[in-house]
């Protein structure tokens, strides 16, 4: 099972990012284990965030996720070593999950990087995932995802994730 928010719908990435860190903790503190990244986008100035995954479930230190390339820098930020550093992490946590909550599918995921080792790994064992995904992105991770794909609202999202992961215990 793979739930997915459109970003768009959340009021963009920094809204979905907000909603799975919420339903997330919400889980854990009912007694779900819930693993997988959440991400937050901290402002540096006006153009520029430092972007921040917290790998759920481990307690090593969040991961920078991003470089800073300057001020007039127009490439992407993104430290792909980092993203996947903090995969590998998340894949360590798998074992103890009973949900994954993956901060979003993006371009490194469309390339087969990124999260996407994770993805695959807890459909392997199972493990409902929720996951963002941008509009723009949209299109492609339909075509990775297929029929385990399941478009969820903000409202419905919560719901899902505690049905999935009762559905799994059953």
């Amino acid at each position: 099972m793979l739930g997915w928010l459109d970003q768009a719908e959340t009021g963009g990435g920094d809204g979905a990012h907000r909603l799975m860190r919420e339903i997330a903790l919400r889980l854990e503190s009912s007694g779900v284990p819930v693993r997988g990244a959440v991400q937050s986008n901290d402002r540096v100035d006006d153009c520029h965030c430092d972007m921040t995954l917290q790998v759920l479930g481990d307690t090593g230190p969040d991961v920078v996720i991003s470089q800073n390339l300057g001020p007039s820098a127009t490439g992407c930020r993104l430290d792909a070593g980092a993203l996947e550093s903090a995969a590998q992490r998340v894949l360590n946590t798998l074992p103890d999950a009973k949900l994954v909550v993956v901060n979003k599918y993006g371009k490194q995921e469309i390339m087969g990087r990124g999260m996407v080792a994770v993805i695959a790994d807890a459909l392997d064992r199972d493990l409902p995932v929720l996951i963002s995904v941008a509009p723009q992105q949209q299109a492609e991770f339909v075509a990775f995802a297929g029929d385990l794909a399941v478009k969820l609202s903000p409202a419905q999202a919560e719901g899902w994730c505690r049905n999935a992961v009762q559905a799994r215990a059953a």
